[in-house]
């Protein structure tokens, strides 16, 4: 099935532009954390860090503690274990990127035992990367084979498949390497590592999110989207929920369908919250960096 680039982009467009105001917008921004897949993906990454990033995934406002946690936290596999310890008893959940991420270049075995190794550490989410230049190649099967593998040696962690749209090239492409996972066991099908630009965009997202509910019509398993990526601010927070609720609906609207992987995102939501709580916008320096 081909995509219409052009009345996808248009739909985006049209979607992008919706106003919420007020106690709505609020609402939106509070489903917005708790969507958040709160991330950090640096060579600089520490276990210091690390902890600091949990204790605000918990609480990401110690003046609003009626603000829900964001749904998990992204670490490399390395980091983990630390992340695990530090996010005992809560309810947010440990995501480790996995199968040699960003570039998924490396050998089905090395990938397949990293992924273990993080499940094995405590991972309750596995973010796995498809070898893109497979795909373009036209070597599906070798694609789906990999995130089958993944998926049973992971179990019972949740599988998300970033597809990193920006190398796809094509929305179709965008829509097939969508179908392969999902057909091949994902639980999420992820835009971006958000390593390489473009990432995340609205059309993207629009075309994902109409893959995943194709395929969950077409007798298949209902599919969650995670997008990532670029996403720094509440209005583009607030863009993605309505491309998802118009698309998929508001049961779709919860952190079990859909995520926003976000890094510096968080600190702009806090800071629009405070603005119609307050009535005033503080600064970014009122908000822990981490």
């Amino acid at each position: 099935m081909s995509v219409d680039a052009v009345g996808l982009e248009e739909r985006a467009a049209v979607l992008a532009t919706r106003s919420i105001k007020k106690q709505s917008k609020i609402v939106g921004l509070r489903l917005a954390i708790a969507c958040m897949d709160l991330t950090t993906l640096e060579g600089k990454d520490t276990p210091q860090r690390v902890r600091q990033l949990c204790r605000k995934a918990v609480t990401p406002d110690i003046d609003d503690p009626d603000l829900p946690s964001v749904a998990a936290v992204c670490v490399y596999p390395t980091l983990v274990r630390e992340a695990k310890d530090a996010l005992a008893g809560t309810q947010v959940k440990v995501a480790s990127v996995a199968t040699a991420f960003p570039s998924g270049l490396a050998p089905a075995h090395v990938k397949l035992q990293e992924a273990k190794e993080a499940v094995a550490a405590g991972a309750d989410e596995i973010d796995m990367v498809i070898d893109r230049g497979a795909f373009l190649a036209g070597r599906y099967r070798e694609v789906a084979n990999e995130i089958a593998a993944i998926k049973d040696a992971t179990r019972p962690a949740l599988l998300k498949v970033i597809l990193e749209t920006g190398e796809l090239g094509t929305y179709d492409n965008v829509r097939r390497a969508a179908w392969l996972a999902m057909e091949a066991g994902a639980d999420f099908i992820k835009t971006s590592t958000g390593k390489i630009h473009p990432a995340a965009t609205l059309p993207v997202a629009l075309a994902m999110l109409e893959a995943a509910r194709d395929f969950e019509q077409c007798g298949g398993r209902r599919v969650g989207v995670k997008v990532a990526g670029g996403i720094r601010t509440a209005k583009q927070a607030l863009q993605y929920l309505v491309v998802v609720k118009e698309t998929m609906g508001d049961e779709y609207l919860s952190p079990a369908t859909f995520r926003i992987g976000a890094s510096a995102l968080l600190n702009d939501v806090l800071m629009q919250l405070t603005k119609e709580r307050s009535g005033v916008y503080q600064s970014e320096d009122y908000f822990t960096k981490d």
